[in-house]
C-alpha cells in the first residue's frame, strides 16, 4: 500500500476526499491528515508519505511551500495539488517545484482522482523497481527553470502562443531533435509540451474572457486554437466549466 497524506485546511473537503474514494482498492491507505503546511511538514520528515495530497491555499504554510521545504529535505514524496479554478500560476509554479498532477477542488469527481491516483501509482512503481534510478536531489528544481533551452522554449510560446505551433517547429528553433527535446521539456518541467502550450493558451483566454466583450470562437482564434470545439473541450478540462460559463461566473 502506498501511504498518502492529506493535507486541506478545510474539514468539509477533507472529509469528501477521503469518503470519495475506495482508498484500499486503488493501493493506497491514508496514513494522516493536517491542516496546513506548518502542521505537515514534521509528519512528512518524521515519516515521507508516498503521496501528498495537498491543498495549495492555507494558512500558516501553504501548500507551494510544503512542496519547496519538502524537496530542500531531500525527501521525494509526490506531491499531488488541490486547487481552485483559475490559479494557473499556483499550478504553474507547483509543477515547477516537481508536483505530479493537480486537481481542482470545486470541480474534482471520483473519476479525477481515481485517475490521478493510477498515474501516481504508476510512478510510484516505476520508481521503487530495480532499474529506477534514486530520486534525484532538490536541485532539480531549480535546472527546471534555469535549462537554457527549455527556458526558450517556454519564452517562445509565451511570445508565440497565438501562432501555429508545433514539436517540429520548436525543436528546429532549439535545434535539437523533436523526440530529445520532448524529453527534455517533460524531465525538466513536469508537464508535456502540449500541455505547457495548451495550459498558456487557457489562461491568455481567461484574461481575453475576463477584460473583453470578445465571443468564444473569436477568442478562441487569438489564442491559437483553430477549431472552436477543440478549445472548450481544452478550457473544460483545465478549468471544470466552458469559456462562456466560466465568463458567467466572474
Amino acid at each position: 500500500m502506498w501511504k498518502v497524506l492529506l493535507v486541506e485546511d478545510e474539514t468539509f473537503v477533507r472529509e469528501s476526499v477521503k469518503e470519495i474514494i475506495r482508498w484500499e482498492e486503488m493501493g493506497f491507505t491514508l496514513a494522516g491528515e493536517a491542516s496546513n503546511g506548518m502542521e505537515a511538514l514534521p509528519m512528512i520528515k518524521n515519516d515521507p508519505p508516498d503521496l501528498v495530497l495537498c491543498d495549495i491555499v492555507m494558512p500558516q504554510m501553504d501548500g507551494l511551500e510544503l512542496l519547496q521545504e519538502t524537496r530542500k529535505a531531500g525527501i521525494g514524496s509526490k506531491f499531488v495539488m488541490l486547487t481552485c479554478i483559475g490559479d494557473f500560476e499556483s499550478m504553474r509554479r507547483a509543477m515547477e517545484y516537481g508536483a505530479s498532477n493537480y486537481i481542482l477542488k470545486l470541480s474534482m469527481s471520483v473519476k479525477d482522482l481515481r485517475e490521478t491516483l493510477v498515474k501516481v501509482s504508476r510512478e510510484l512503481s516505476a520508481r521503487h523497481s530495480p532499474a529506477e534510478r534514486p530520486v534525484r536531489p532538490a536541485a532539480a528544481s531549480r535546472e527546471k527553470i534555469t535549462h537554457p533551452e527549455v527556458n526558450k522554449i517556454m519564452e517562445y510560446i509565451e511570445q508565440n502562443y497565438d501562432q501555429d505551433i508545433t514539436l517540429k517547429s520548436l525543436a528546429r528553433y532549439v535545434m535539437m531533435g523533436e523526440n530529445y527535446v520532448s524529453a527534455l521539456f517533460k524531465k525538466k518541467t513536469g508537464e508535456t509540451l502540449i500541455h505547457y502550450l495548451h495550459r498558456t493558451r487557457i489562461e491568455k483566454a481567461i484574461e481575453y474572457l475576463m477584460t473583453t466583450d470578445l465571443p468564444v470562437n473569436r477568442i478562441c482564434q487569438n489564442v491559437g486554437f483553430m477549431n472552436d470545439n477543440y478549445f472548450i473541450k481544452i478550457f473544460k478540462r483545465m478549468t471544470g466549466m466552458t469559456p462562456s460559463q466560466y465568463r458567467m461566473k466572474q
